[in-house]
């Protein structure tokens, strides 16, 4: 088995590395959250000094960080993973980030004769404890192969869709659609409510035709408890959402949807509400509508 350096212990993290812990992975790892290193030693980690010690002894080393920018420090950094990698090796970078970047940094880590794959994952907090998120990777498909047994330990649903940066492109596309269908449940559920309705017998009668979804599935209950502690933040939702726009002025591409999505989360946001789950959108038209959509006492 491969010795894996993983980096980046946060909400999808801590699970993910817990998964291949459990498949009888070796893992050393890195994070500036002391308390999650803590953790994980005692699962039977290793931790690592830095990005750049991680990377010296490992074969696989994987990343999964909030945004671009902290993808490119741990990478390219002073104590990043290129100062310490070994030829041959693989870097698979799972999070969530602009396909450009994950293009730019395959080409420096390829000087240094090491392969890289972007393979971000969509499923939350409950799919990445359970193993089960659906990961969606770009690069070469003989890269790919090498590494998919690992992938396989943290998801359901491992695919390669094409070169470096396809993975972002495609978590792009997804994350456009979860948010869009998010905004559809909230309105539709917050107008149902209004009307007098009972939301919970609403959604247990429309779930299984059309407008089901998993996200209907996945978000609903939440929605019904008041409870939006995050498996997803709003805040990340929006850095996804502004990649997707970003994405789309360079293609030319229409961006209607998404732009009024993105619009609501900043206005959630702007009220304190970052933290909260994306299932949290429908606060936006709870406000508005001056209703709640709870269950029933």
């Amino acid at each position: 088995m491969y010795k894996i350096g993983f980096i980046g212990l946060g909400i999808m993290g801590k699970p993910m590395a817990r998964n291949l812990l459990k498949a009888g992975y070796k893992l050393i790892i890195y994070d500036i959250n002391a308390d999650v290193i803590k953790e994980l030693i005692k699962d039977g980690a290793k931790e690592g000094k830095s990005s750049c010690d991680v990377a010296s002894q490992s074969e696989v080393i994987i990343t999964m960080l909030p945004n671009s920018p902290d993808v490119k420090e741990v990478v390219l950094g002073e104590n990043g993973i290129i100062k310490g990698i070994n030829p041959g090796s693989v870097l698979i970078d799972m999070s969530s980030i602009a396909p450009l970047v994950s293009r730019e940094l395959a080409e420096k880590l390829l000087q240094k004769n090491v392969v890289m794959l972007d393979a971000p994952v969509s499923g939350g907090e409950p799919k990445a404890i359970e193993g089960t998120l659906a990961i969606m990777a770009g690069g070469p498909e003989e890269t790919f192969n090498k590494v998919k047994d690992i992938l396989n330990a943290m998801g359901s649903s491992v695919k390669l869709v094409g070169e470096i940066g396809s993975g972002n492109i495609t978590k792009l596309a997804n994350q456009i659609i979860v948010a869009l269908n998010i905004a559809a449940i909230s309105e539709a559920m917050v107008l149902a409510t209004k009307a007098g309705v009972d939301p919970e017998k609403v959604y247990q009668a429309i779930r299984g035709g059309l407008a089901g979804s998993a996200a209907l599935d996945a978000k609903m209950p939440m929605i019904l408890n008041g409870n939006f502690k995050p498996g997803f933040r709003i805040e990340l939702h929006i850095k996804d959402l502004i990649n997707a726009l970003n994405t789309a002025k360079e293609l030319s591409v229409p961006d209607t949807l998404t732009s009024k999505v993105l619009e609501i989360l900043q206005e959630l946001k702007a009220e304190g509400k970052a933290k909260d789950d994306h299932g949290g959108i429908i606060q936006f038209y709870e406000k508005a509508a001056k209703v709640e959509v709870r269950k029933k006492a």
